[in-house]
């Protein structure tokens, strides 16, 4: 058994769409390794700060997520990698395990896919794009459905024509 402890700069963003670990930010790995009669058994947690924003305001979020991970790495030849299809089960190549894909996978499941800056975040006005959580009480807009425009505008002039005479 081998115990790691490192910290691994990320090359590419880890993550959702709207929320993940940024290019060249931290992970944090607290690893264990053991030989197992199949290969490599990998367990630990993994973290990292998270940079994203929120889905119904657009607000910038920040946050950690911190993933624990178990992963079998079959041995050449053994009878998991004979009998296992290639996506299945990761394996030891040139007698080196790759965490890479493993950890994306692990943090990519791990975050939300709509992040919210509060469970109540209210979002943003769809007529102008005001944050609603910023925005007076009141906020609010006076429109007309399109379709009946001209029929306003024929309504407010007999309003004026009549109050004239």
């Amino acid at each position: 058994m081998k115990e790691i402890h490192r910290t691994v700069v990320t090359p590419d963003r880890i993550g959702a769409e709207m929320i993940g670990i940024p290019a060249g930010g931290d992970v944090e790995e607290d690893l264990r390794l053991e030989s197992v009669s199949e290969g490599v058994l990998v367990s630990g947690t993994v973290s990292g700060d998270t940079q994203g924003q929120c889905s119904r305001c657009l607000e910038p979020l920040t946050g950690t997520v911190s993933v624990y991970l178990t992963e079998l790495f079959a041995y050449p030849d053994s009878e998991t990698d004979q009998t296992s299809d290639e996506d299945d089960v990761e394996r030891i190549e040139n007698e080196k395990i790759d965490l890479e894909q493993t950890v994306i996978d692990a943090v990519a499941t791990e975050l939300p896919l709509s992040p919210l800056c509060r469970e109540d975040c209210p979002g943003l006005c769809p007529e102008c794009g005001t944050r609603l959580a910023d925005a007076e009480p009141e906020h609010g807009h006076d429109l007309i459905d399109p379709r009946w425009a001209k029929l306003a505008d024929r309504v407010s002039d007999q309003g004026t024509q009549e109050s004239e005479s």
